[in-house]
């Protein structure tokens, strides 16, 4: 990280990751090209995160020939003036994790994943999850991503003196 005075700490990271309304996983297709896609994720633990695709597709053909992905979160971005030098900027929180992803085979394991990711998009709808899972389950592919380190942090953040804050100065 070059400007090492905004990072912040694995906890602070995932905080963010939990927050963001989407995560851009980034994959390798298997001729070696990018593919990088904003999806919607949800965790079990600090190490374990899902998402839910089609049960073909460019994103299972890029973990088949290449399961390393990248993670990257970003919340509270927001375009402002420096509040002291009038420099054009961009306040931010971000994250980004490295993972290896494999589909779920285990049918139980899918539902926990679903559900975590009801749970975090859709929690006022819950009464009706496993209607959706009995009817979709079969047509329903689950990705999980294990974490292969603890993700890392980033922000740039003005408190209301105009000062920029630093590693692990809070507001």
């Amino acid at each position: 990280m070059r400007k090492a005075s905004r990072e912040m700490d694995s906890v602070w990271a995932l905080e963010v990751m939990r927050k963001a309304p989407y995560i851009t996983v980034s994959f390798t297709r298997p001729d070696g090209s990018a593919y990088g896609l904003p999806l919607s994720l949800a965790s079990v633990s600090d190490d374990v995160w899902y998402f839910h695709c089609a049960l073909e597709g460019d994103k299972l053909d890029a973990i088949a020939s290449h399961p390393e992905v990248c993670l990257s979160a970003v919340t509270k971005c927001a375009p402002t003036i420096g509040p002291k030098d009038s420099s054009f900027t961009i306040q931010y929180r971000s994250a980004i994790a490295f993972g290896k992803a494999e589909l779920v085979e285990n049918d139980e394991e899918k539902v926990l994943a679903l559900r975590a990711i009801c749970e975090r998009f859709l929690p006022n709808h819950m009464d009706a999850f496993d209607d959706a899972v009995n009817r979709s389950l079969a047509r329903t592919a689950v990705v999980r991503i294990r974490l292969t380190s603890a993700p890392t942090g980033k922000r740039k953040q003005y408190d209301k003196n105009g000062d920029e804050m630093k590693y692990g100065r809070m507001e």
